[in-house]
């Protein structure tokens, strides 16, 4: 359900409304029941789902969802709309206990409502966000984020770091983890055979051999000529302001950009309400929304639950895929 305060139940409580996707899987939602009742009150919903302690709400898992309620922590219906300790807190067990429960394998896929990074500060974990937790808790060596909308989707190189501290990291591993674990997401998860991949250049004019800049020469050439050693259809540097209207209409399968807001900006452009947060390199499927808590409408009905029934839609369709696969794999040594 994400932080207490934002419009996690809001947007979850909107988008299981909808028949066509709750009738595509089976549900449950780690959080607190009381505030999925305000939410649905605010949204003129009659339940459709039924309540369980969250220690036994797998147990009761049937048609319609479940809400594994955390009724320990004494946060009422009302989202209280600023980030806070109680916060926090509540919003990382929700977190460990489906990260848990998809690590043994009892739930097929993850779907994250937003978290606020300074109410996990306030409660004392210092995780940058999700998508670095994630790769702590199933000790993977490498994970990137990748963000999926319209026509287009874009894994980053580098996520939350500042951008004038980028150039003290940024390496030819940088760039070249993406351009891998997207060439496998491509492969794997979308059924693309042989992924066309376009990395995007850092520098305007991606540097115009040095003028502008020599990261293209030094760093991201490279890269790229490592993951085509390695099999990978990888093309570029290419400069950013042409290289996502290319991608856009279709040219590539799939972008590498080097920074925050060059993957994000594009995206939302093209689908601010549709666009979905996949972490790639993890060995569970995780889909997340792709906007913030919105402190500013959260218990005023005013969410737009786009983004998260895009997550789901997402998630149900890669689990499926990734079930498929692993039963093919039984079949091929059995």
């Amino acid at each position: 359900m994400g932080d207490p305060a934002g419009i996690g139940a809001e947007v979850i409580i909107k988008a299981l409304a909808d028949h066509s996707l709750r009738d595509r899987a089976r549900f449950v939602v780690y959080g607190i029941h009381e505030q999925i009742v305000y939410a649905a009150d605010g949204a003129e919903l009659m339940p459709f789902w039924s309540r369980r302690p969250h220690e036994a709400a797998l147990e009761a898992l049937g048609d319609e969802p479940v809400v594994a309620d955390f009724d320990e922590f004494a946060i009422d219906g009302r989202p209280r709309r600023q980030p806070s300790a109680e916060g926090g807190q509540a919003s990382m067990r929700f977190l460990e206990e489906a990260m848990e429960h998809a690590r043994d394998g009892r739930i097929d896929a993850l779907v994250t409502a937003p978290i606020n990074k300074t109410a996990w500060q306030l409660a004392g974990y210092e995780y940058e966000g999700h998508t670095e937790l994630l790769g702590r808790f199933f000790r993977t060596r490498r994970v990137a984020m990748m963000f999926v909308g319209g026509p287009l989707r874009v894994a980053l190189a580098s996520v939350h770091e500042p951008l004038f501290e980028l150039r003290n990291r940024f390496t030819i591993g940088l760039v070249f983890q993406p351009i891998d674990l997207l060439h496998e997401a491509l492969r794997d998860w979308f059924g693309m055979a042989s992924p066309l991949i376009a990395v995007a250049a850092i520098n305007p004019h991606a540097g115009e051999n040095g003028r502008f800049g020599d990261e293209e020469q030094r760093v991201i050439g490279p890269a790229i000529e490592m993951a085509r050693n390695a099999g990978i259809r990888a093309d570029g540097p290419y400069p950013a302001d042409t290289l996502f209207w290319r991608a856009a209409r279709g040219d590539f399968d799939g972008v590498v950009a080097m920074y925050h807001d060059q993957a994000l900006i594009p995206v939302k452009l093209l689908a601010f309400d549709r666009a979905v947060n996949v972490t790639l390199g993890l060995p569970i499927v995780r889909t997340s929304v792709d906007h913030g808590t919105a402190y500013d409408i959260a218990g005023k009905n005013l969410a737009d639950p786009g983004s998260l029934k895009e997550a789901i839609a997402l998630a149900i369709q890669l689990a499926r895929r990734r079930r498929r696969l692993g039963a093919n794999a039984v079949q091929e040594t059995s």
